[in-house]
């Protein structure tokens, strides 16, 4: 079956059920967060692992935007004269470019999956 994205085999179809089982559990951690959010009767079970998807998905977000700031700390402190070290400058500007193309990658292979898992059949 490679017309699912060049998975073949059976183990390709498990892989696929196996993950959209995750995200199934993950879409219904968020939605009992969102309802805790809204009111008090959210559980404490429902927030413990909610809780560490989302703040490792805030976390990792926190990461890519400091890396960002500090690219551009250094590129403004370069043309200001302050920093003479080009090659930090321009270290920090590819790595805040890596971390940037990382997380578009990871965006887009989440939205991927769900729009696949939206066209399956229950």
């Amino acid at each position: 079956m490679s017309g699912l994205g060049g998975i073949g085999g059976g183990g390709g179809i498990q892989q696929i059920l196996a993950m959209r089982q995750q995200i199934l559990d993950r879409s219904s951690l968020l939605k009992d967060v969102h309802s805790a959010a809204q009111g008090p009767q959210g559980t404490e079970a429902a927030n413990g692992p909610a809780d560490g998807f989302t703040g490792a998905l805030r976390s990792a977000l926190d990461g890519v935007s400091a890396t960002q700031r500090n690219a551009e700390d250094l590129s403004a402190a370069f043309e200001r004269g302050e920093v003479t070290d080009v090659a930090k400058v321009m270290l920090a500007r590819q790595e805040a470019g890596v971390a940037f193309e990382a997380t578009l990658q990871v965006r887009n292979r989440l939205l991927s999956a769900y729009q696949d898992i939206m066209r399956m059949g229950v």
